[in-house]
């Protein structure tokens, strides 16, 4: 660990996740089940350790998106149920079976081969029917949506445990297209228990901003992913009291002093108009710190503010201290997160780099060390 704490890290507090996990739960009705989203190695706070924690605080369910990653839960231990939200070659549905996971199904053709594959091994599979409301990406659509659903519900080399679908503007307040794709979704379970005969056990359509914005969208089950993470998914999405659960740091590797005129990194886009400092951290785009954030980032040391100055570098970032007289090198800089001497919120970095706070946490690589105080 010391090892780790000497290049750039992220910190992971368990119990900011575990916070807001009851704070999720304080809103929702008792019988409403709780989905941990679980992608993207947890949205880049380590998978495993997270869901450890919530399998221990009470969590119904986990998701992912691909079969690698559930996996990689059953093999550490990880027991709850387990839904595989993307795609899975139908070589590997025996895996899948096997291993105790739920398979979402998503449209006639795909539906035909993990039935064929299910009926190789003998036993059924369970899975989650995805209907496409109106997000025009994964799932059942068009004028045979309702019968090819009905068709893989009825198919007995499925166990249909449940149906959901994707809100593409939850995180916006009021926006009336997720009111359309709720009435549709809803429409649609309707008309296929009452078709089939069947029961659907569990029907969700609620993403962390749906859950927050919508309590009409509950349902049977909700997923959180950003929100787990203490993240509000959207400017105008509030009421739950979150709490960012990642603080990413780097160390300052080189101080330089620097005259007028000189210039900073590749490109020479960043030129000193008066005697100062540079710091030179130990992290780049390598790490995740996106090149995008070149000349419009700051990060945070000794609790004061310093540019990003020049170009982000594979495995280095110049920030201007000269108004940090005090920086020395090994000192720490935050690159985002929260400590007691200050805070940048990954919501400002993201802003800065025009994307979203998702594309920020997950960047965050493999070679980045994950610390659990």
């Amino acid at each position: 660990m010391e090892y780790a704490k000497k290049r750039c890290w992220a910190e992971i507090s368990l119990d900011n996740v575990e916070h807001n996990y009851r704070q999720i739960r304080k809103i929702l009705p008792e019988d409403c089940l709780f989905m941990g989203v679980m992608k993207s190695n947890a949205y880049g706070h380590g998978a495993i350790h997270v869901a450890k924690r919530l399998e221990d605080a009470g969590a119904d369910y986990f998701g992912v998106a691909f079969l690698d990653e559930a996996l990689e839960l059953r093999q550490n231990g990880i027991t709850k149920p387990i839904l595989v939200l993307g795609y899975t070659h139908p070589q590997f549905i025996g895996e899948v079976i096997e291993n105790n996971l739920t398979q979402a199904v998503f449209d006639a053709q795909t539906a035909a081969a993990y039935s064929k594959a299910a009926g190789l091994t003998g036993k059924r599979l369970k899975c989650h029917l995805k209907a496409d409301s109106g997000m025009m990406r994964f799932g059942f659509w068009g004028e045979n949506r309702f019968d090819d659903m009905l068709s893989a519900l009825c198919d007995k080399h499925f166990y249909v445990e449940g149906i959901f679908t994707h809100f593409a503007v939850a995180d916006d307040c009021g926006d009336a297209f997720t009111r359309r794709q709720f009435d549709d979704f809803t429409g649609l379970c309707d008309q296929l228990e009452k078709a089939s005969g069947t029961k659907l056990k569990i029907k969700h359509c609620a993403n962390s901003g749906g859950m927050i914005n919508y309590p009409w969208a509950y349902l049977d089950m909700v997923r959180s992913g950003l929100a787990l993470y203490g993240h509000y998914p959207g400017a105008d999405t509030a009421g739950i009291d979150l709490l960012p659960a990642m603080r990413f740091y780097a160390r300052i590797c080189q101080i330089k002093e620097v005259q007028p005129g000189a210039t900073v990194s590749y490109g020479r886009t960043w030129q000193a108009e008066a005697p100062g400092r540079i710091a030179v951290l130990s992290v780049g785009y390598a790490d995740g710190l996106t090149r995008l954030l070149s000349n419009r980032a700051c990060v945070m040391i000794r609790g004061k503010r310093a540019p990003v100055i020049g170009r982000i570098c594979m495995d280095l970032t110049m920030v201007d201290i000269t108004n940090i007289p005090e920086a020395e090198q090994n000192d720490l800089a935050l690159i985002f997160g929260k400590d007691d001497f200050g805070s940048i919120l990954v919501e400002e970095q993201a802003i800065l780099a025009e994307t979203v706070p998702y594309e920020l946490l997950c960047a965050i690589s493999a070679r980045v060390p994950r610390i659990y105080p």
